[in-house]
C-alpha cells in the first residue's frame, strides 16, 4: 500500500490497519478525508493518536453538519493534525437522527470536551461517556438546538434573567 494509492500516508495507514471500519475515503489537493463507522470512533481515534506512523497528537476541531432529509442525518467531523509529522486528516462519522448519539473522544483528546459540548448545544448530538455534557453557549432553559436546519427561524426563547412573557 503506497501513499500515492490513497493520496496521503494517514489514509493509507488507516486503510491498512482499520479498513473494515471505513465507509469511504478521498484525498484531493492535500485534503485527506475518511468517513468511518460511528460505532468505532474511539478505537479509530486512539489508533490515529498512538500509531507512530501517523501520530495525530492534536484534535484541531470538532464540528457537526446537519444533512436534513438524509439518514443518517448528522455528521460529526473531526480535524486532526500531527505536529511531529506535519500532516492533517479529516475524519467524519454519520449519526442517525433517531439515536443522535456517538461515543465521546474526550478520553482520547481532552480538548474534545468543550467541542463536544458545543456540538451538543447547537445540534443536539449526544456524546456518550462525556464527563460533563451540558449546554456551553446557550442557557439551560433554551429549547431546541439552533443550528439544526429544521429549527424555527422565528422561534422565541426565554432571555436569561427574565420571566416567561416579559421583554
Amino acid at each position: 500500500m503506497t501513499r500515492a494509492a490513497f493520496g496521503s500516508l494517514p489514509l493509507a495507514r488507516l486503510v491498512e490497519v482499520h479498513g473494515d471500519a471505513l465507509v469511504s475515503t478521498h484525498a484531493q489537493h492535500g485534503d485527506a478525508t475518511a468517513l468511518v463507522e460511528s460505532t468505532r470512533i474511539v478505537e479509530l481515534m486512539a489508533f490515529l493518536r498512538d500509531d507512530e506512523q501517523v501520530s495525530f497528537e492534536m484534535l484541531v476541531d470538532l464540528c457537526a453538519v446537519d444533512h436534513l432529509g438524509e439518514e443518517p442525518r448528522f455528521e460529526v467531523v473531526y480535524h486532526l493534525y500531527s505536529v511531529s509529522k506535519n500532516h492533517r486528516l479529516r475524519v467524519k462519522a454519520r449519526v442517525s437522527e433517531v439515536s443522535c448519539a456517538i461515543d465521546s473522544v474526550s478520553s482520547v483528546w481532552p480538548s474534545a470536551n468543550w467541542m463536544e459540548r458545543e456540538a451538543w448545544d447547537l445540534y443536539g448530538i449526544r456524546f456518550t461517556g462525556h464527563p460533563d455534557l451540558r449546554r456551553l453557549l446557550l442557557n439551560e432553559e433554551f429549547e431546541g438546538h439552533p443550528l439544526r436546519k429544521d429549527y424555527p427561524k422565528e422561534g422565541r426563547q426565554l432571555l436569561v434573567g427574565t420571566e416567561r412573557g416579559e421583554r
